[in-house]
């Protein structure tokens, strides 16, 4: 005989119940007959793990079944057959729901009963529970006397809806870029709901210190005192398991060692046991702890044990997405060499005191810093050891500013300092005048004292410029002005200065397509033998006359071509020139003259500047020793590689002269290591040989030193005969300046050649 369908007993077990009802049966007759039947009912709800209660509306008695009973964890004889004890065992939250869904079935509202709740079970935790239920009638026009349904176990298919739907919503709040401390509160009551009782924590581990995270059902007394702990073998759950990475679980609070110094913080808060597990990136490495907590000594079960590791995967995602962002965040808002805020974040916060400013008429100041010479820094004693002066300059100013001023490193070697709530001009000056005496002291770097300096352009907020752009414009001017007035200083931004700034754009603009096309022009200034008076070499020296600018100064464009990256063009189109113009004054007849020729210490780190030289000798035809290059005490120093280029240079057999020779921070140390020709005494000291005692014996003492050293001298600036006179006495070989010749054509030149004499 074919097994009847569950739907097919209930409609049985209405059927009889209303047959003995209409039969006047005995109350004892017809519990026989329906305990049969139900008999068969639970028989068929067994196979199908239902549980039955059947529900007498008129006296509120309830039947439940064993299976109805076991499902919640109760013996059969357990549990008093009331809806009171239904009312007791159902969740609070879902009792009047049920109920009223029951009255609307049984008033004809809706046509069916079918609902999910949440019951207790017998150890406390809750199941999730599906019922269906029919109403019973005497006849058709009676009203419903009794409902008789099924219970089914759903939790675990809900427990895992809920896990997906809350995961997802997790995901999509990171995503979403919500902050991590929410995200951690919704996974502690992700695993929370899952597990009734238990209580969970997210703590951050930074350096060795555990840091709160997240722990939305943790006591905030708790949550405070574990703040900043320093994790360790033996501190806890957490700080055990984020010193060893692997997972600690701990039974009972209250005696294991791993808790005896941190015991009194959990306790007084009901908690009893804790197991944790590491929060790890996807490299592997601890960013923190899962914690879970029960008020009773306990050990994970399966599930509990599966929950404890998905969730610490889950707040590893979390965590090392802040990490990142913490990474992203100081690679765009600090400066990773010095530490100091970075060119980004300095925008930001000029904005941000713009409009803050403006609002309550207040007013700051921008100081804009560039260190002096420190391109010399990098060339001679490399890249490490200007880094090093970097971070050494950056403490400085830290020391040099309060802590309400904004410190930003901009670009290379350029600092800007936001000096908040300035009352007069006096305050950015004392700030700029601290700056100054603190970079300036002293310091030694790989055996090597450098003394460092900067110059500083200050701008006014709003009485320079109103927006950002218009007064770091401003502050810009103020340090160019600051630079030309010697370096080492500071100057206040002015309407001068502007005009100044837009010459030196024009010059920018106008430089490149001179250079290109060639429109530049050469002078000559001759070298003249003291003694016999004989023109014994030139000078070459660019000049630069412009249509709309006029006669520009070599102090500006050259410079200028230097910053755009136009000096290597420049310069090879001099040393073209000159040669060439050489070559013609000794196919002339004129071979006892050489040129010279200036050259920047940035072609000593140009890989083709010898191979230029040798072109350009072999191109023109003039011997090498007929070539002089001049170079600044800048390059003499000890850098392999500018010593090399030397080797090499005197190798292709052409002259070199150090130019401006006792004005630069090199000085005499470094000669030793050069093979040179010629040291030219810098005008500055020439200007003052005839009034001042000391400069006479500096001049002296180079004559002589550069005589024992083998090198010819010549003189730069000399325009009186007193001054060729005390040279002469001096022993000095080689003049150069107004007093023979003012720099001329190349015309005028070949006349002066011609010339036996020009003194």
């Amino acid at each position: 005989m074919p097994s009847k369908s569950k739907a097919q007993l209930l409609d049985e077990i209405a059927k009889l119940r209303a047959e003995l009802t209409a039969v006047h049966l005995t109350k004892e007759e017809r519990t026989a007959e329906l305990y049969n039947s139900e008999q068969r009912f639970a028989m068929a709800m067994r196979s199908a793990n239902d549980g039955l209660w059947d529900w007498d509306l008129q006296t509120d008695e309830v039947y439940y079944s064993p299976r109805w009973k076991s499902m919640l964890g109760y013996e059969e004889h357990e549990l008093d057959h009331m809806l009171s004890t239904w009312e007791a065992i159902v969740h609070p939250d879902d009792r009047v729901r049920v109920l009223q869904k029951a009255q609307d079935y049984l008033s004809g509202i809706v046509t069916s009963f079918e609902v999910e709740m949440r019951m207790r079970h017998k150890d406390g935790h809750y199941l999730f529970i599906r019922s269906r239920a029919f109403q019973v009638k005497c006849n058709a026009t009676d009203n419903p006397h009794r409902l008789i349904g099924t219970h089914v176990d759903i939790t675990q298919r809900k427990k895992a809806e809920i896990l997906d739907k809350r995961n997802a919503k997790i995901l999509e709040m990171i995503a979403k870029g919500n902050p991590a401390s929410e995200i951690y509160d919704e996974i502690a009551l992700l695993y929370e709901e899952r597990h009734p009782g238990i209580r969970c924590s997210m703590l951050e581990l930074e350096g060795n210190k555990l840091l709160h995270g997240g722990a939305p059902s943790l006591p905030k007394e708790y949550c405070e005192a574990v703040h900043g702990l320093e994790n360790g073998p033996n501190i806890g759950s957490c700080g055990t398991s984020t010193y060893t990475g692997k997972r600690v679980l701990v039974e009972n609070i209250e005696t294991d060692p791993k808790w005896a110094n941190i015991k009194h913080v959990a306790t007084p808060h009901g908690m009893r046991c804790c197991w944790s597990e590491p929060i790890k990136s996807s490299s592997g490495k601890v960013l923190g702890a899962f914690g879970m907590y029960y008020n009773h000594p306990a050990l994970p079960n399966d599930e509990e044990s599966s929950d404890l590791t998905s969730a610490a995967r889950l707040a590893g995602i979390v965590m090392e997405r802040e990490h990142n962002l913490k990474r992203i965040r100081e690679l765009a808002y600090k400066d990773e060499l010095t530490q100091l805020s970075s060119r980004a974040q300095f925008y930001l916060t000029l904005e941000k005191m713009i409009k803050s400013f403006d609002l309550n008429s207040l007013r700051f100041s921008l100081l804009y810093i560039d260190l002096d010479n420190f391109k010399n820094v990098n060339d001679s004693l490399g890249h490490d050891v200007g880094d090093r002066l970097l971070k050494e300059v950056a403490q400085r100013l830290q020391q040099a500013c309060r802590e309400v001023d904004l410190i930003a490193r901009i670009s290379g070697d350029e600092f800007c300092i936001i000096v908040n709530e300035v009352v007069d001009n006096d305050c950015a000056g004392k700030v700029a005048q601290r700056c100054l005496q603190l970079i300036s002291e002293p310091v030694e770097f790989e055996g090597r004292k450098l003394v460092p300096s900067c110059s500083i352009g200050i701008a006014h907020y709003p009485l320079d410029g109103e927006t950002h752009q218009t007064l770091l414009k401003a502050a810009d001017t103020a340090l160019y002005e600051a630079k030309e007035l010697g370096k080492n200083r500071y100057a206040f931004y002015n309407e001068e200065l502007t005009t100044k700034a837009e010459y030196r754009f024009k010059v920018e603009q106008y430089l490149r397509e001179a250079i290109e096309k060639q429109q530049l022009s050469l002078v000559y200034q001759p070298q003249v033998d003291i003694t016999s008076g004989n023109i014994v070499g030139v000078e070459a020296l660019s000049r630069w006359y412009h249509p709309l600018l006029g006669q520009v100064s070599p102090v500006d464009f050259i410079a200028t071509a230097e910053s755009i990256g136009m000096l290597p063009l420049l310069t090879e189109w001099v040393l073209h020139t000159a040669c060439e113009q050489l070559a013609c004054w000794k196919h002339s007849g004129l071979t006892s003259v050489r040129v010279a020729v200036n050259i920047s210490p940035s072609h000593f780190l140009d890989k083709d500047f010898v191979p230029l030289i040798a072109r350009v000798l072999e191109k023109t035809g003039i011997l090498p020793d007929d070539l002089e290059l001049e170079v600044t005490e800048g390059v003499v120093q000890t850098n392999q590689q500018n010593l090399f280029v030397f080797e090499q240079l005197k190798e292709l057999g052409v002259k070199l002269a150090i130019d401006d020779f006792g004005t630069g921070y090199s000085s005499v140390a470094s000669l030793k290591h050069l093979n040179i020709d010629v040291l030219k005494i810098d005008k500055y000291f020439i200007d003052d040989i005839l009034t001042d005692h000391k400069t006479r014996l500096l001049v002296n003492s180079m004559i002589d030193m550069g005589h024992n050293l083998g090198h010819k001298i010549i003189a730069e600036g000399v325009e009186k005969h007193e001054q060729l006179e005390l040279l002469q006495k001096l022993g000095c070989e080689i003049g150069q300046g107004y007093l023979f010749s003012n720099p001329v054509s190349a015309d005028e030149m070949s006349q002066l050649l011609n010339l036996s004499t020009v003194v």
